[in-house]
């Protein structure tokens, strides 16, 4: 009875002595050799393998105790695969936590409102975080595979910050930039202003990017956008630069000059009535609900003031007074 009484004793005190040296671990902060530190655990991986490559990216000191403290908590099957970055010290415990939580490291990369499609493949690509899966498709397979019905991909995509996890394929993140346009578009496309020049939701779109291409200033966005609607109400032409702009493509030097305007391209909307055929930037928000809701106006000019803002007129008399007040 001695011996049974002192194997008990003996395995308390081992019982105990394991216990606070795990609770020592487990609430005294991880030694890092540098932050933050990042690491990465694979899909399908077990708890005692996903200990292990913490382990070998410095993120633990061993990876026993971490599988022991996971099985005491009853959260051996909850580790979840992903990128993480640790940018402050942390205990075991809040270790365990963030892994099994799937507080993964996360991304962002910006979709610049005006910008076209080329320059936004060319970020895409630019970025060191983000798998680049179309680098070699073309315009027409990239809409196939993100799902898209459109012809064009010029102006399909929105303008926003989005996060994602390094690693994440372009695909993906085209395939939300786009699914953000539809979404906003559809619905302020159905929210639309009565009387509205456009026959579909994507003509309203084409026009949303000269919006977003012309306004210098937010607050005349309302009224650049009528008065491009005016215009087309009246049969005038457009008559906007930035449209020129775009067909030239990578014959445009920086200087849009008068042959510029004379030579004939589906985009010179000196040249030809109505729009172009298809938008020419990636408009934001803003552009699409002025474009859905112009300010009410008789104007059928503007021209640029010089510090951001726009003059606007009404006759051609009052435009031309305004160009020699402003520009010349």
């Amino acid at each position: 009875m001695r011996v049974i009484k002192r194997l008990l004793l003996i395995v308390m005190l081992m019982a105990m002595l394991l216990a606070s040296t795990i609770g020592y671990y487990v609430i005294r902060p991880l030694t890092f050799s540098t932050l933050p530190l990042e690491f990465s655990l694979k899909q399908g991986s077990s708890l005692k393998t996903a200990a292990l490559q913490m382990q070998q990216a410095g993120a633990l000191p061993n990876d026993w105790m971490f599988v022991l403290l996971a099985r005491m908590l009853g959260k051996s099957t909850q580790i979840q695969a992903g990128n993480y970055e640790l940018e402050t010290a942390v205990t075991m415990l809040q270790l365990l936590a963030i892994v099994t939580e799937g507080q993964t490291a996360q991304s962002k990369f910006s979709v610049i409102e005006g910008w076209t499609f080329n320059q936004f493949r060319a970020a895409l690509n630019a970025n060191p975080a983000i798998r680049h899966d179309s680098v070699a498709l073309s315009e027409s397979e990239i809409l196939q595979r993100i799902g898209a019905m459109e012809a064009y991909a010029e102006g399909q995509f929105f303008p926003d910050t989005y996060y994602f996890v390094k690693g994440t394929g372009d695909l993906a993140l085209l395939t939300r930039a786009y699914k953000t346009m539809q979404v906003h578009l559809q619905k302020s496309w159905q929210d639309r202003a009565s009387d509205l020049p456009f026959k579909s939701a994507y003509e309203a779109l084409i026009l949303a990017s000269i919006v977003e291409k012309e306004t210098g200033q937010a607050s005349d966005r309302g009224m650049v956008a009528a008065v491009f609607i005016n215009r087309l109400r009246k049969g005038m032409l457009l008559q906007t630069d930035p449209t020129v702009i775009y067909g030239l493509g990578e014959n445009f030097d920086g200087n849009l000059r008068k042959r510029d305007l004379l030579a004939d391209t589906p985009y010179n909307t000196y040249t030809r009535a109505g729009m172009p055929p298809t938008p020419i930037a990636l408009p934001g928000l803003a552009s699409i609900l002025a474009t859905l809701h112009p300010a009410s106006t008789d104007a059928l000019y503007f021209v640029a003031r010089g510090n951001g803002s726009s003059q606007f007129s009404n006759t051609l008399n009052e435009h031309n007074n305004a160009v020699n007040r402003y520009q010349k």
